[in-house]
Order: structure tokens, then sequence, then C-alpha cells
């Protein structure tokens, strides 16, 4: 009994799709298909170049349809006729849970008809949106909809040109909505919008406000003041995305403060923000303090020597947080000897991202030595660091000794042939690493032949 088809990516909207006894696209013999069917629940049509009459004809489906639950349509140029049609269906269709509509060109016009019918239908639990061009007045319409809406729990509006007007009216629906869970969309230009939506909402456990650029110069720290504030009242927020914001050190150490008082974020990602050495040390502050928050990104900070040891001191006190992202934050030797320490005394962390840190090779040797010691990380990421192959040696007899790695990069760090061989006869030890990364490290045909042979190596 078939309950769900994958047909994504097979260009079912081209010519080529034509059945040759009656000249009907495949798309419109699926669509009877549909109607006839008892047993599908979960149908996947996404980049088929299906266009906006394959569009009214999919329609028509949900109309009839009482079996569906997930559709797939993200990538079909249904443009704002089609999505006029799906939206009307959506109005008189009861079983859909899981709609997603990205990447289809719906236009204005399309996008009222869409916040039209979230005001009827009362099933649709997910609705993905983004990148539909749907500007600042369907963010106004989307708003009055999410204010009479019982049953949506997320909705993804990423990349809509929704305006400062549009973010507002959505940021005070927010305050108004008591069952919307996960909200991906360039919701507030300001911090104060944010804040005054984080406040008041009861229902929010996932905000994805990623590539907004809410930095506030108005406002400036009493922004950072306010959004910080509502962190400390907000009692439902569990993952919160600010990546590339530009917030800056000085809101970087709002957000630290609030942390200090929140206990419920077990997510953030403040990648992309420019926080610096301050903003990292602020941040280190807190992580002494905090109890909930298990996964951190500051991956692209600036964050430099003094800010990666601040961190790494941290991880001494810290007992909850299980992954930590640093990639790109130039930490140096220094960083990387604090983080080998730090690693020797805390038993909780399984990831660790420290990509393009320049390490350096005794900053390599110093994490190879904790991996023979320390027991709990899982995942590390040591790409394009300058360890060369002396460090590769370190690594290699690491791998002897540790039980519990199972994912290492190593990409791009000039391990050599000696390195390489070193690392090959590792393997025969080691019986827990799955996934290995020795891309671009300039290894001979004789190392790379004795890799080849294991499938969790990548060359």
């Amino acid at each position: 009994m078939l309950t769900s088809l994958n047909l994504s990516s097979i260009n079912l909207g081209s010519d080529n799709f034509m059945t040759s006894s009656s000249n009907r696209s495949s798309v419109k013999v699926l669509a009877d298909a549909l109607c006839k069917n008892f047993t599908l629940k979960d149908l996947n049509l996404r980049h088929n170049l299906l266009g906006s009459e394959e569009g009214k004809v999919l329609a028509e489906v949900l109309c009839n349809n009482s079996t569906l639950t997930s559709l797939n349509l993200e990538y079909n140029n249904f443009g704002s006729e089609g999505g006029k049609e799906l939206a009307n269906a959506l109005c008189k269709n009861s079983t859909l849970k899981d709609f997603n509509l990205g990447h289809n060109n719906l236009g204005s016009e399309g996008g009222k008809a869409l916040a039209f019918a979230l005001c009827k239908n009362t099933t649709l639990i997910s609705l993905n949106l983004q990148n539909n061009k749907l500007g600042s007045e369907v963010g106004k319409e989307l708003a009055d909809a999410l204010c009479k809406n019982t049953a949506l729990t997320s909705l993804n509006l990423q990349d809509n040109n929704l305006g400062s007007e549009g973010g507002k009216e959505l940021a005070d629906a927010l305050c108004k909505n008591s069952t919307l869970k996960k909200l991906a969309d360039a919701l507030c230009k300001t911090l104060k919008e944010l804040a005054d939506a984080v406040c008041k909402n009861t229902a929010l456990t996932s905000l994805n406000l990623q590539d907004n650029n809410l930095e506030d110069n108005n406002l400036g720290s009493e922004g950072g003041k306010e959004l910080a504030d509502a962190l400390c009242k907000n009692s439902t927020l569990k993952v919160l995305n600010l990546c590339n914001n530009n917030l800056g050190s000085k809101e970087g150490k709002a957000l630290a403060d609030a942390l200090c008082k929140n206990s419920m974020l077990t997510f953030l990602n403040l990648q992309d923000n420019n926080l610096g050495s301050e903003g990292g040390k602020e941040l280190a502050d807190t992580l002494c303090k905090n109890s909930t928050l298990k996964d951190l990104n500051l991956s692209n900070n600036n964050l430099e020597s003094e800010g990666g040891k601040a961190l790494a001191v941290a991880l001494y006190k810290n007992s909850t947080l299980t992954s930590l992202n640093l990639n790109c934050n130039w930490i140096g030797l220094e960083g990387g000897k604090a983080f080998a320490d730090a690693l020797c005394r805390n038993s909780t962390l399984t990831s660790l991202e420290l990509q393009d840190n320049n390490l350096l090779s005794e900053g390599g040797k110093a994490l190879a030595d904790v991996l023979c010691k320390n027991s709990t990380l899982t995942s590390l990421n040591l790409y394009n660091n300058c360890l060369e192959s002396e460090c590769g040696k370190a690594l290699a007899d690491a791998l002897c000794k540790n039980s519990t790695l199972t994912s290492l990069n190593l990409r791009y760090n000039n391990l050599g042939t000696e390195g390489g061989k070193a690392l090959a006869n590792a393997l025969y030890k080691n019986s827990t690493l799955i996934y290995l990364n020795l891309q671009d490290n300039y290894l001979d045909y004789e190392v790379i032949k004795a890799l080849d042979i294991r499938s969790r190596i990548h060359l």
C-alpha cells in the first residue's frame, strides 16, 4: 500500500512527459490518479517546471483528494495565477497539514490569496512561502491572517521583501497569535520591534531571523536592552537564529546578559555578527552561568585569540553545552592550546568546529594530545589550520587510543605523505571513527591507495 511518493526533479512539466496515447501531460494523469487514490499521504513534486496551468490542475486535486497530508511543490514557477488557484483549494481542503510552496514566484496576488485562505483553513499546520516576492502588502494581510488562524504552527516567510511595514504588522500579530511555534521571516527591521514580539508571544518556540540586518543605529544600546529584557521574560522560545545581522559587540553584550537570566533557549546562532573579542568574552562569561544552552554557533565573528581563550575557559564551568562552532575566528595557536586544556576538563561537549583558525602544528598537537584523554567529543573539525605532517602523526597516535570520536575533518592541512601514512596505519587500530576527511593534503599515490580501501575516508 503506497503512502509516500517522491517525484522530485524529473521535469514532469516538460514536453517529454506527455502520454503517447492521449497527448495528456503526466501531471494531469497523476491528478486523475490522486482523485481516486485513498492511501497516498505524502507527495513530493519539488523542482518539476510545472508552471501555472499545472498548478491549477493540482489545485483541483486538493479540492477532491481527502488523504494527502503533505505536499511539496517547491520550485515549480506557478506564478500568481497558480498561487491563487492553490489558495482557493486550501479554502476547501480539510486534510493537508504540510504545504511547501517556496520559490514559486507567487507575487503579491498569489500571496494575498493565500493569506485569505489561512483565515478559512483550519487544518494546515506548516506552510513554506520562502522567496515568493510577496511584498509589504502581503506581509500585512498575512499578519491579519495570523490573528485569526488557530491551526498553523510553522510559517516560513524568508526572502520576500516584506519591508518595515509588513514586518511591523507581523510583529504585532505575533503578540496576539497563540499557536504559531516556528517562524522564519524578515520579521522586524529593529531590535525594538523584535523585542516587543518576543516579550508578548507565549507560543513561539523557534524564530529564524537570519540575514535581516537587525542592526539599529537609531536605537543603539537601548534596542539591545529591549531585546535582552524580552529574552529574560520569554518562557517559550528555544531556538533563535540571528545569523548575519551585523549586531556588533554592544548588542552581543546585551544578548549575553539576557542569556544569564533566560532559562529556555537551547539553540542560538550568532554566526556572522562581528561580535569581536569583547563580544566573545561577554558570551564566555554567560556560558559560565547559563545552564540550558546546548548548541552555540559563533562562527565568523572576529573573536581572535582573546575571545577564543575566554570561551575555552568557560568550558571548565559549563556542563550543558554539547555543540560549539567557532569556525573562521582566527583564534590562533594560543586559542587552540586553550581549547585543548578545556577539553581535558569538560565532559559534555560532543561537537567542536575550529575550521580556519590558524591553529598551526603546535595547536593541533595540543588537541591531538587531548584526544588521548577526552571521552566525550564525537566530532572535531580542524579544516584549514596549517597543521602539517608532524601534527598528522600526533593525530594518528591519538586515533589509536581514542574510542569516542566518530568524525574528524583534516582537509587542507598539508599533512603530506608522512602524516597520511601515519593516519592510514592508525585506522587499522581505531574502530570507532566513521568519517575522516583528508582531501587536499598532498598525499602520494601509495597513501591514497592505502586509504581508498576504507569507505570512511574522504580523499
